[in-house]
């Protein structure tokens, strides 16, 4: 099995303080994805560049304290990507990704594991606006990606995608991470593959397919969803630290692992862990029945 675990840190230096390298040595996760590290290089020197036996990749923002992710894994990659080429956004230490290529190897021969930190856009309109361009940015981004090799892009999304994915749905609906565009937006990522399964049922599955790529649909596989299509209150990964919400589960599913469908279909358990609290976000394992 390949176990791959991802975690929004809400800063590196907080949830390492709160136990989560002993956890990480019991789970033994290949791989660990992390956002909001909300440090810098020097910061991690020394201190973060293993945990647990895992050896750290870092895609830093420029500005300090402030967003940063990270890929903490147990296997040499063949490459590591830092950045997706974008203008406005790279500079924000939003996406890493380590490449475990392997052209001998029968199954997955190129296979990417991203860790991926989306804007939040609810401090305000220029921050939702931001979002909607990342947004627009990065589909296509990852579409083409997708057309090269397999991946499995680990992180915290910012979205709710159905009603089913929070709490409180009909409270949040002109609220960032529930509106109207970014969960059409995760709707339109997912769209090609729902269909094809839909299709294949009525064994018209090329012809399916034929037309969500002419319009667009991604064909990316919400990998939780997948394994869990109707949980949730057990399904949420992150808390609002007013009130009690965590001590209510008014919580929200913002963690997410993305497949391309080869490594989806690999998928067999998933875990929310929630025993202990290293950050506002709970950590999110899935294993893939797979070995690098």
């Amino acid at each position: 099995m390949f176990k791959l675990t991802s975690l929004n840190l809400n800063g590196i230096r907080s949830a390492t303080s709160k136990g989560l390298e002993a956890w990480l040595g019991s789970v033994n996760p290949d791989c660990l994805c992390v956002q909001e590290v909300k440090a810098q290089a020097a910061d991690v020197s020394g201190r973060f560049e293993e945990l647990a036996g895992l050896k750290g990749h870092f895609h830093f923002a420029e500005k300090k304290g402030y967003s940063g992710v990270g890929i903490y894994t147990r296997h040499e990659p063949s490459d590591v990507i830092v950045g997706y080429g974008s203008s406005e956004f790279d500079a924000e230490g939003r996406y890493v990704e380590v490449r475990f290529d392997s052209p001998g190897r029968q199954t997955l021969p190129k296979l990417s594991i991203i860790s991926a930190y989306f804007p939040s856009g609810s401090s305000g309109e220029e921050r939702q606006a931001a979002k909607f361009r990342f947004l627009a940015e990065f589909y296509p981004y990852l579409l083409n990606l997708k057309r090269t090799r397999d991946f499995v892009l680990c992180g915290d999304i910012n979205i709710a995608h159905q009603e089913i994915d929070l709490k409180n749905f009909k409270g949040n609906k002109k609220n960032s991470g529930f509106l109207p565009e970014e969960r059409a937006w995760m709707t339109e990522l997912l769209r090609l593959e729902e269909a094809k399964e839909a299709a294949e049922d009525a064994k018209e599955a090329n012809e399916a397919a034929d037309k969500l790529i002419s319009s667009g649909g991604g064909g990316v596989v919400d990998v939780y969803r997948k394994l869990k299509p109707t949980t949730t209150d057990e399904a949420y990964t992150w808390w609002s630290n007013r009130g009690q919400a965590y001590a209510k589960n008014v919580g929200w599913r913002l963690d997410y692992h993305l497949a391309t469908p080869a490594m989806a279909a690999l998928a067999k358990t998933e875990h929310i862990y929630k025993d202990e609290k290293f950050s506002d976000h709970a950590p999110i394992t899935v294993d893939y029945d797979f070995t690098l």
